[in-house]
């Protein structure tokens, strides 16, 4: 069933793709819900889309690699998203 993803995704079994479909869930979730608070925090509006998408952004990234290291997948979650992104803006080589 995901053997395309763990070919593409560099993955050993069908359960750690069930994880990181588990992390982005709850990560997903997560951001959204936490954002609120940190907006009524900030005084911002809801009204204000581009600054919610932007806050929303930043704590996704956030909450990500903490669920991801809670599961275990944090080094996946590393080497796959945050070290080719560092790497194409120049941060890392």
């Amino acid at each position: 069933m995901f053997q395309k993803l763990k070919k593409r995704w560099g993955l050993n079994s069908n359960t750690q793709v069930l994880i990181i479909f588990i992390v982005f869930g709850i990560t997903g979730s997560s951001s959204l819900y936490i954002s609120q608070p940190v907006m009524e925090y900030l005084s911002i509006s809801n009204d204000n889309i581009i600054l919610r998408i932007i806050i929303v952004t930043i704590i996704y990234q956030f909450i990500l690699l903490f669920v991801a290291f809670i599961f275990g997948q944090f080094k996946w979650f590393w080497n796959f998203f945050y070290k080719k992104l560092f790497i194409k803006i120049g941060l890392i080589k």
